[in-house]
């Protein structure tokens, strides 16, 4: 393998993938940014242009029952499921092109540059995009990933609700073509002992890199998060200028005592030198109930811990329950936290890192290691034991927003490292 020529062939696949990142944001445009539903329309369009895509490069294309999409290009020889390169289709309402698509069209991007080059990978590569990692539509995550390696419950598909439809996860996979009664069956089509790697290249979702200066960084690892996503106080409503103070159940002076406490836990988490953030989401009194003069009687709120440390997640879950009960006594109002999830820390295989840096100082990327705040499909992966590692690439607007962005020379950097990774392994 020359390095040179297959920088070249990564070059001359980059027009591909602008036309690409342009075709998804003009099919998926709202009002502001994009907005690709998990298992609604947006996310639909993005499959099916991924899918079409891969079908120019003469992929092999399958979908599996829970809509996830496997574009492979074969290797000289087939071992297990290969090297699989994924990231996730749908985004946050009125959000940014590149968050999740960035990296399956880099995985497009890198398989056309092989190509290009004339190389033939020893094992299988499959490029999958995923569904559903965005937990903005339901309140869990990673369906996609969790499905297809049989991680997903069976008992999400009929009590999740979509956030804006008030529809089940079951009802909108069905209407998406997904076949519900395999995953109700327990069926899936990834044996996590079966894949050789799993990459997913990124936007930085926060600002460290732009704030550094460096186009790319090779992940670390991935916090993990304790969060409760459908939480309530219940309190009493009543007239703002007839009930005393000390006879009052007001939910939201309760909430603005439960976000102080929890603030006050992650300062001192902060001041031992542990990691961690924490994040209240949502905050909000019934519109159909409340007003200027009345005690608010509910509030529904969320609330996200995010630690590599698994110590410390396990300290906020206890915290979340013993401040509730605490202020609820002191307040008379009611704590529901409802359903709290858990995702573990993930971290990235040392081995899969090593390649990546081989491949930065090959083409004299300028990259740091970065710690992964935010959560991704590479964190299932890995904690279920698949040799995982990411790219990130630098973003100077923030994720979750229209302004998002991504500059193309940045990405071609990342396929260019990625790339190099796929063909040098054996």
């Amino acid at each position: 393998m020359n390095d040179r020529d297959l920088a070249r062939a990564v070059d001359a696949s980059i027009p591909t993938a602008e036309a690409l990142f342009q075709d998804l944001r003009e099919q998926t445009k709202d009002v502001l940014g994009v907005t690709r539903a998990s298992y609604g329309e947006g996310e639909q369009k993005a499959h099916a242009l991924m899918a079409e895509a891969a079908r120019r490069l003469d992929l092999g294309v399958t979908r599996d029952a829970a809509g996830n999409l496997y574009m492979t290009l074969k290797g000289r020889r087939t071992d297990g499921h290969g090297i699989i390169i994924g990231s996730h289709l749908d985004s946050v309402p009125q959000g940014g092109n590149y968050d999740g698509a960035a990296g399956v069209v880099a995985g497009l991007a890198a398989i056309a540059a092989l190509q290009r080059a004339k190389i033939t990978p020893a094992s299988d590569i499959t490029v999958m995009g995923t569904r559903g990692e965005e937990s903005a539509w339901f309140p869990t995550l990673h369906i996609g990933s969790r499905a297809a390696l049989g991680l997903l419950p069976a008992k999400e598909l009929d009590t999740i609700r979509r956030a804006d439809s008030g529809r089940t996860l079951a009802d909108h996979m069905a209407e998406a073509g997904c076949d519900v009664e395999a995953l109700r069956a327990g069926r899936h089509v990834l044996d996590a002992g079966k894949v050789k790697a799993y990459f997913e290249l990124h936007i930085e979702q926060g600002p460290v890199l732009e704030h550094e200066g460096f186009p790319i960084g090779v992940v670390t690892g991935i916090r993990g998060n304790v969060r409760a996503l459908e939480a309530v106080c219940r309190g009493d409503y009543g007239h703002g200028g007839a009930v005393p103070r000390k006879l009052r159940h007001d939910a939201v002076l309760a909430m603005a005592e439960y976000a102080h406490r929890l603030e006050g836990e992650w300062e001192d988490i902060e001041a031992a030198g542990g990691d961690m953030v924490f994040t209240i989401g949502k905050f909000y009194t019934d519109a159909k109930a409340h007003a200027h003069s009345k005690i608010s009687g509910e509030v529904r709120f969320t609330v996200d811990s995010r630690s590599h440390t698994k110590a410390i997640l396990d300290r906020m879950e206890r915290v979340y329950r013993e401040r509730a009960q605490e202020i609820g006594e002191k307040r008379g109002v009611r704590f529901d936290l409802g359903r709290i999830t858990r995702v573990k820390p993930a971290v990235m295989d040392s081995g899969l890192r090593a390649r990546l840096w081989d491949a930065v100082k090959t083409y004299a990327i300028p990259a740091i290691d970065i710690p992964s705040g935010a959560g991704h499909d590479a964190g299932d992966f890995a904690n279920a034991g698949v040799p995982t590692a990411m790219i990130f690439i630098r973003n100077p607007h923030g994720s979750h927003n229209p302004d998002e962005d991504m500059a193309i020379d940045d990405f071609a950097k990342g396929v260019q490292v990625l790339a190099r990774t796929l063909a040098t392994m054996e």
